[in-house]
């Protein structure tokens, strides 16, 4: 497909979509997340869920300030979208599948896991991005950021469980996310409130706090 002159010339340019502050919110999130893998290769498990949880923070703030921002041009609000998108892959499929394959020593047996992982979160976001959601606040499938969530909260169990009890739990846990990411259940979109947005901040906060002390 080509463009005319005209088009090109008044086409913004890539970068100039940085400056948007929900954009930058969802960059964050991104840098958190990265944060998170290198975390989970290296094997600083706690610091990885404090990467985490501060991903879906970010993530939940850009939904946020975005609905609250004035003057947001359909070009913002598409590149947007497309930026969540691309970061909740990362955020939400690659991070947890890591995860789990760093805690199992990246031993090969655990690849079909984090291929499952990672597969239902692929199929979960080109699902949403194809329909939608199914009514004005209800989800098809469990929303990837629920994930994190989960995983940041039952990684609090490493520390009172046996290995091996807490690798069951753990690469369970993980199926089941994935299994429910691509169910037919209906879930609330819990970020599209300012109040759920508070209380993740509140559990963000409280549960980065917990972990920080299990680092000292």
């Amino acid at each position: 497909m080509t463009i005319s002159n005209e088009e090109a010339q008044y086409r913004p340019t890539i970068i100039s979509f940085v400056k948007d502050l929900p954009n930058l919110c969802s960059l964050a999130g991104l840098a958190c997340t990265i944060l998170a893998i290198y975390f989970s290769i290296t094997g600083v498990y706690y610091a990885a869920m404090i990467g985490m949880i501060w991903a879906v923070a970010f993530d939940w703030a850009d939904g946020l300030v975005a609905r609250r921002m004035k003057g947001r041009t359909g070009s913002d609000r598409m590149f947007g979208a497309q930026l969540d998108v691309v970061i909740d892959i990362v955020s939400y499929g690659v991070t947890p599948a890591i995860l789990v394959l760093s805690y199992g020593v990246f031993n090969p047996i655990f690849l079909p896991i984090a291929f499952i992982m990672l597969a239902a979160s692929a199929i979960r976001l080109s699902y949403f991005s194809t329909f939608g959601l199914s009514d004005e606040s209800k989800y098809t499938g469990l929303a990837l950021d629920n994930n994190s969530i989960a995983l940041v909260s039952i990684f609090l169990l490493e520390s009172v469980l046996p290995v091996g009890t807490f690798s069951v739990v753990l690469y369970s846990s993980a199926l089941i996310l994935a299994a429910l990411n691509v169910s037919q259940i209906k879930t609330p979109k819990l970020s599209g409130t300012p109040r759920n947005v508070v209380f993740l901040g509140f559990y963000t906060l409280s549960i980065s706090g917990i972990y920080a002390c299990k680092l000292l």
